[in-house]
């Protein structure tokens, strides 16, 4: 911040010296709300919360460093006394604002997407001059403020994240640092309850363009109709940026890899280049794109732009994070926060980063969705139940209709799976193709094809699938953790990947895997985890064209199989985070794949934390 004394400060906040404050006292920053995070020359601002009263704390604060403490009472120590402690600290931020004539404000806000946004901008401003941005999410009364306060006479941009509890918030806030960029992402149902509609939500999240000035630059999502109507709000220039032809900066070509992250080519009225984005989730790409519309009114190149987004990882905590355990189960811990469209999005991400492999989710139910909060809540259920889970865990209260959607859709989910097998089964038998016997009863994990030399062995001891003979099948993982078919020697394991002979011809009911398969260590496409029962507890098998003959069809056992039923996904109701913890540690195999995201006042963070071996944060 710009070092004032607190002379000055007590003029701005129209507060009164206390306990021998020194009136030449100069604070040079951090201004802070929490006492743990005073440094010397700070100013505490005492805040009293429903749980926690700052004022208890202020003594401390000034053993620590801090030359006063902001407060609405006398404390034990040097203080400025104000009616409002939070007003104070809004006066105090605007009249800093006001000190810094070099500084460019880009306000963001929307109903999701917001500090991914910020994020990937403060990376692009940055290459153009000094940059303050807020740590994760201090977006409201008091961490906008806060964050305005760490600008100094060195700061060439303001990146803030503007959220919404209610009309009239977002212009209070833009008045504390008054934005030349507005960057509007989406019209969501973030706290329905709270606004009443989504028309109201609109109405709140405009007030950030009406407060640009006629010099600014709406920076708005033409895909998102009540975003794109924002447009007549406000006497700024207006650029859009969205996936249609409409936008001037938008993304053309979008694919996905295997873990999720999109790559596309981004079009802008002076060029194009290719991204291919760090983050995960195909929703990471309208953040992109609206950070690198905000980084085009500021001048960077558009090759820049492409390589600064293509370099950007997540910053912000507990917002897709993906993290792979050493037995390879993959854990996606997006438990900041949760409302409908961000649950959806994230269903999307984990479908493709889990593709191939057994997926669990640990969910709760949503809040602040007012009267519709029952329905939203069923119908999240009922995307979790559909979304061809093993297993669905959900947490804390409220929670019977989002079990109740999950447990309608996971049964509607199961009878066509059903139906699709004895359909299959109907067909195999019409073409006179042998059925596959029923699981072998001795090995609950496994099962066991046509004939001991012709069929496949589940897990078993080694873990593992192994085929036809010894001559003539494929082995599982073992102590090389690969897969391996028969070598010269009949049999011996080898890693990874491995033809028959030397060049022989693969014998009747085996084949090579295809381009691209699995590496070492690593089961086949489509078939089980290393170590873990066949997905759903029906033999997936091998990857199409694989070790039988005709190549498997997804979900059924090799050889044209059996219709063995359907099994129905796994749902259960615990009372909480670490319960949740401890229910996944029964379930999860080596290679399975666990998605984790609730609202924030679950504190679901800590089960990604627990099931990756932390401790609750």
């Amino acid at each position: 911040m710009i070092p004032l004394p607190l002379a000055r400060i007590a003029e701005i906040t129209s507060g009164a010296l206390t306990g021998m404050a020194d009136p030449r006292a100069v604070v040079r920053g951090p201004v802070v709300i929490d006492s743990r995070a005073v440094e010397p020359g700070s100013l505490f601002v005492a805040i009293k919360g429903a749980r926690v009263d700052g004022h208890d704390y202020a003594a401390q604060a000034i053993r620590a460093g801090a030359v006063a403490v902001l407060a609405t009472r006398p404390v034990e120590g040097p203080a400025v006394i104000v009616p409002d402690a939070a007003a104070a600290l809004a006066e105090l931020a605007t009249a800093q604002a006001a000190a810094l004539p070099k500084v460019t404000v880009i306000g963001v806000t929307g109903s999701a997407g917001k500090t991914s946004t910020k994020d990937l901008l403060a990376r692009l401003t940055a290459r153009v001059g000094p940059t303050i941005a807020p740590v994760g999410s201090f977006n409201n009364e008091l961490g906008h403020p806060l964050t305005v306060l760490r600008a100094d006479l060195d700061t060439r941009f303001m990146v803030l994240e503007l959220a919404a509890r209610n009309i009239g918030h977002i212009k209070d806030l833009t008045r504390i640092a008054p934005p030349e960029i507005g960057v509007v992402l989406n019209v969501g149902t973030a706290h329905l309850g709270v606004f009443g509609g989504k028309e109201a939500i609109a109405k709140a999240k405009g007030e950030l363009v009406e407060a640009l000035p006629r010099t600014g630059v709406a920076v708005l999502n033409a895909d998102d109709p009540l975003v794109r109507a924002m447009a007549s709000r406000t006497d700024a220039r207006v650029t859009f940026f969205g996936r249609g032809e409409s936008a001037s900066i938008r993304a053309e070509g979008v694919t996905v890899d295997a873990r999720g992250r999109a790559s596309f080519t981004l079009r802008t009225p002076s060029g194009s280049a290719p991204v291919s984005l760090q983050l995960f989730g195909e929703h990471a790409v309208e953040n992109a794109l609206a950070a690198a519309a905000a980084g085009y009114e500021l001048g960077l190149p558009v090759a820049t732009i492409a390589a600064e987004l293509s370099q950007a990882t997540p910053l912000s905590r507990w917002r897709m994070e993906v993290t792979d355990r050493a037995d390879g189960v993959t854990v996606v811990n997006d438990a900041y926060n949760a409302n409908p469209d961000s649950m959806r999005a994230a269903f999307a991400a984990f479908e493709v980063l889990g593709r191939g492999r057994r997926r669990f989710a640990v969910i709760a139910a949503l809040r602040e969705l007012g009267e519709e909060g029952p329905a939203l809540n069923a119908e999240l259920g009922r995307l979790a139940g559909g979304s061809g889970l093993a297993g669905l865990i959900v947490a804390g209260p409220d929670a019977g209709p989002v079990l109740e959607g999950a447990s309608a859709a996971a049964a509607e989910a199961q009878a066509a799976a059903q139906a699709a097998l004895d359909a299959q089964a109907a067909a195999h038998a019409a073409a006179g193709v042998p059925q596959a016997p029923v699981p072998h009863q001795d090995a609950p994990q496994g099962w066991h094809g046509p004939s001991p030399d012709q069929g496949w062995h589940g897990p078993a001891q080694d873990q593992g699938w192994h085929g036809p003979a010894q001559d003539q099948g494929w082995h599982g993982p073992a102590q090389d953790q690969g897969w391996h078919g028969p070598s010269p020697e009949q049999g011996v394991p080898q890693p990874g990947w491995q033809a028959p002979d030397a060049g022989g011809v693969p014998p009747q009911g085996w084949q090579a895997p295809p381009a691209g398969g699995p590496m070492p260590g690593q089961p086949p496409v489509g078939g089980p985890p290393m170590g873990a029962a066949p997905f759903g507890g029906v033999p997936a098998g091998p990857p199409a064209g694989g070790p039988h003959l005709g190549g498997p069809v997804a979900g059924a056992p090799p050889g044209g199989g059996a219709a063995y039923p359907a099994q129905a996904m796994r749902i259960v109701h615990v009372p909480d985070a670490e319960a949740a913890a401890a229910e996944l540690a029964g379930w999860l195999r080596p290679g399975d794949a666990v998605l984790v995201k609730g609202p924030r006042a679950m504190g679901l963070e800590r089960t990604a934390e627990l099931v990756l071996g932390g401790a609750a944060q």
